[in-house]
């Protein structure tokens, strides 16, 4: 598996890592069992990365992954969680004393003394651009609580504010086939500043999958089912915010201009983990199975894959179907 240096903590993560928001719930159920064999296979696949937060399952997510390590000494897997959402998104919640609290409890969950990234969960504009927010976070570093910090954000223009600041580690933002708009400016400001890159949402919650139809049905504890218009958090984070039957059309086209043997998931993963800029992409993975197809997915990225025949795909597909109801909101 490639490894990339995450911004500079002198660790290096894996191309593809492991996003585990499904260990939480919302994907549908997930048992602990086969969560804990999801996260053995990515492991043995060569994933380094591993992406999660403290209200997924109420920690859930957190303390499968923390008796997973605990097993392991020496895993050289590096953890990166996010705080934030465990109270009303206003700027005044986001105070020194929760960013404590909250530590304290991913380091209860995940069973370390220190954690090793800690990245704002998507907070209001106002808390990434408030200096109070890196001084607080700057002393938790100072103490040893955590080791790095950075900032998941929604937009564009709240990935630029974070990377402007000197000790932010990286930035988490959606980039996929049906998201573009990093592209243009937050890729390039974040090499530039030495600030670590991962991209979420990269299969665009399962669209870019392949297995999706309009008769596919979502459970109602699924946020493809609850979140398709922004009923509980920002839409943008259920299928990327496209249209589902929008989605579908796009996904089509995309996969008919691929080769024999290379599936629609793996060369989107290794589209944009081959984006100047990117550090690692996070796929969630429910099954062995899919973990194993994420990781293996990195073979694409130097060679046997025309990856410059499918970002021009990319860019035709999106000017043609996605970029007038997506390019101007995120």
């Amino acid at each position: 598996m490639l490894q990339a240096p995450l911004g500079r903590t002198g660790r290096k993560v894996s191309a593809i890592g492991l996003g585990t928001w499904q260990f939480g719930g919302d994907w549908g159920e997930v048992g602990e069992a086969d969560a804990l064999e999801v996260l053995s296979a990515a492991a043995a696949a060569g994933v380094t990365l591993l992406d999660t937060a403290d209200v997924y399952g109420d920690g859930r997510s957190e303390s499968i992954i923390g008796r997973f390590l605990a097993e392991r000494p020496g895993h050289g897997i590096t953890v990166a969680t996010k705080m934030g959402r465990r109270v009303e998104q206003k700027p005044e919640n986001y105070t020194p004393e929760r960013f404590r609290e909250w530590t304290t409890r991913s380091r209860q969950n995940l069973r370390v003394d220190i954690l090793d990234l800690v990245q704002l969960h998507c907070p209001p504009s106002a808390v990434i651009e408030a200096d109070e927010t890196y001084a607080a976070l700057d002393e938790l570093v100072a103490e040893g609580v955590l080791a790095a910090y950075g900032v998941s954000v929604e937009t564009c223009a709240q990935a630029l504010a974070a990377i402007s600041r000197p000790n932010v580690t990286n930035v988490q933002i959606i980039l996929n086939p049906f998201r573009l708009k990093p592209l243009e400016e937050v890729l390039p400001a974040a090499a530039a500043a030495g600030v670590a890159v991962l991209a979420r949402v990269p299969l665009a919650s399962g669209l870019l999958s392949g297995r999706y139809t309009s008769a596919t049905t979502f459970a109602p504890s699924d946020h493809r089912s609850y979140n398709r218009h922004g009923e509980a958090f920002d839409r943008g984070e259920t299928f990327s915010g496209v249209d589902y039957a929008v989605g579908l059309e796009a996904a089509a086209r995309l996969a008919s201009v691929l080769p024999d043997g290379v599936s629609l998931p793996a060369a989107s993963l290794a589209w944009v983990a081959s984006r100047p800029g990117v550090t690692s992409v996070i796929p969630g993975a429910r099954t062995v199975a899919q973990a194993r197809g994420n990781a293996e997915a990195a073979k694409l990225i130097d060679g046997g894959f025309d990856l410059a025949a499918f970002d021009a795909a990319v860019h035709e597909v999106y000017d043609d179907l996605l970029r007038s109801a997506v390019h101007p909101l995120w």
